[in-house]
């Protein structure tokens, strides 16, 4: 098992580790993992590990067996050996426009109160893939919205429901075709404004930023038609 440093705190760029074990396509499993595993939309993490005369550049993470967490290596690295006490150096540039793309997605999905289909997110831009037959009237209302809520400098935090609690309302789930991890007995939840001052809430295994006014300004890009009841709507980091 690795144990998800990051879920504790998104924001920690360095941590120690010891190698518990290698996978046989060549990844290397830490007892505890500063890395994200791709995920939900989100990609693995990227960035280093360092041991007493060694270093490995991680490509990405994945998800493995069970609760591991394996970092992927870039092609001819040498790796740590089992039990080796490691740094593990997060790239963290890119993850924290992971963050700040993956909060504002949550954040379209309130000025965007439909159905989700599908997304992703990148270093630059996001998409969110909505049930949505006709164009919107007013894209550009909606860009103002989605920045205004960003502007309100709201908290970002996370709750943790049961299981059964979840099946009990199935309105918190948005996105029809990632489903929230089950089977551990609990499910994370990330809240966008206070329990009193609610604006978005929804299962989420993600990163996210502590405040939505870390964002920045967002641009609404292109909204594609994509069959015959979806509209992708595409969202820019702005400088």
């Amino acid at each position: 098992m690795s144990d998800p440093l990051f879920r504790d705190d998104a924001y920690l760029t360095e941590a120690e580790g010891v190698v518990l074990s290698h996978t046989d396509q060549g990844g290397v499993v830490l007892d505890g993992s500063l890395f994200y595993p791709t995920g939900g939309g989100q990609p693995g993490d990227q960035g280093s590990l360092r041991w007493d005369g060694g270093e490995m550049v991680v490509a990405t993470t994945v998800k493995g067996e069970g609760d591991e967490i394996v970092l992927v290596p870039t092609e001819g690295a040498t790796l740590p050996p089992a039990g080796t006490q490691v740094t593990q150096v997060l790239d963290w540039d890119t993850r924290n426009r992971h963050m700040r793309v993956h909060t504002a997605l949550h954040l379209l999905s309130v000025v965007v109160p439909l159905p989700v289909t599908g997304g992703s997110i990148g270093t630059e831009k996001g998409r969110l893939d909505f049930v949505m037959e006709e164009p919107p009237e007013d894209k550009q209302a909606l860009e103002d919205a989605l920045n205004a809520l960003i502007t309100r400098d709201l908290e970002v935090t996370e709750d943790w429901i049961t299981e059964a609690e979840l099946e009990a309302n199935p309105g918190l789930v948005k996105t029809m075709s990632v489903k929230p991890p089950m089977g551990a007995g609990r499910v994370r939840l990330v809240r966008i404004g206070t329990a009193d001052e609610q604006v978005d809430l929804q299962p989420c295994g993600g990163t996210h930023v502590a405040r939505t006014g870390e964002i920045g300004r967002i641009r609404l890009g292109k909204v594609e038609k994509k069959g015959r009841m979806n509209r992708r709507f595409n969202v820019h980091l702005d400088g």
